[in-house]
């Protein structure tokens, strides 16, 4: 196991105990954790453990809204979306671990502002159909390379297709699970699974069960446009000091 000392595993249990709670009464918010677990783990190591969380979460979540899945938007994205698991596999062997970290904290950031700015009234512009594929293939890449923000692209590329708020949701869980377990199976081929990784995974489980079960009992008093607000500033300072690491 990497050694911390104790306020910092103090820290990564409160940050992934509140991020599933929040994506447990929200739906949203899971993914914010990455870049405040990067600020202490190194990211060789985190983003096998991430994988096996998100595919963990995932078959938790997608219970729900499993009927609404569309299989064949699936099959299409699929295909592109291997392509770039394989690019996305290929420069997480090359780069080191300041220059993934970096990349994650400018891509973290760049979103949150990104996000912000749509929920100002400003950003309701409509994706044109021709980014499907490029969205696809990027969330192969984003989320092979960085362990998160794969469901950024794939909503985009849902956007693209103007599908329905009930196939978004469903198909969206479907995809995250599938590409988790896709890109697992290429971390374990490379030989990414180390010993480390699979120890963090295991003591991260519960806190990741605690805040789901958390969440799904609990009632935010805050508006959803203000709750994303929140959250996309917490993004946009999270990024900043991993881009100064």
């Amino acid at each position: 196991m990497i050694e911390l000392p104790a306020w910092a595993w103090f820290y990564c249990a409160v940050v992934l105990f509140a991020s599933y709670a929040l994506r447990g009464s929200t739906g949203f918010g899971g993914f914010a954790a990455m870049p405040l677990l990067a600020l202490v783990i190194p990211m060789k190591i985190l983003v096998p453990v991430w994988t096996l969380l998100t595919i963990s979460s995932s078959a938790t979540l997608f219970g729900k809204d499993r009927r609404h899945v569309s299989l064949s938007m699936i099959l299409k994205i699929l295909p592109s979306c291997v392509l770039g698991i394989l690019a996305g596999l290929w420069l997480f062997k090359t780069l080191d671990a300041d220059w993934l970290t970096r990349g994650l904290g400018l891509l973290v950031s760049g979103y949150g502002l990104y996000a912000l700015w749509q929920t100002l009234g400003s950003g309701k512009v409509q994706t044109p159909r021709a980014v499907a594929t490029l969205a696809s293939f990027l969330a192969g890449a984003v989320g092979t390379l960085f362990g998160t923000m794969a469901s950024i692209f794939f909503a985009i590329y849902m956007d693209a297709l103007r599908v329905t708020k009930e196939q978004f949701r469903g198909t969206l869980a479907a995809l995250m699970m599938t590409l988790a377990v896709v890109r697992g199976i290429g971390y374990w081929a490379v030989g990414e699974f180390g010993r480390e990784s699979l120890l963090l995974f295991a003591a991260a489980l519960p806190f990741m069960f605690a805040g789901i079960f958390l969440g799904d009992r609990i009632h935010t008093g805050l508006s959803e446009t203000t709750f994303r607000r929140t959250v996309c500033v917490v993004l946009i300072l999270s990024g900043l000091p991993l881009m100064l690491r």
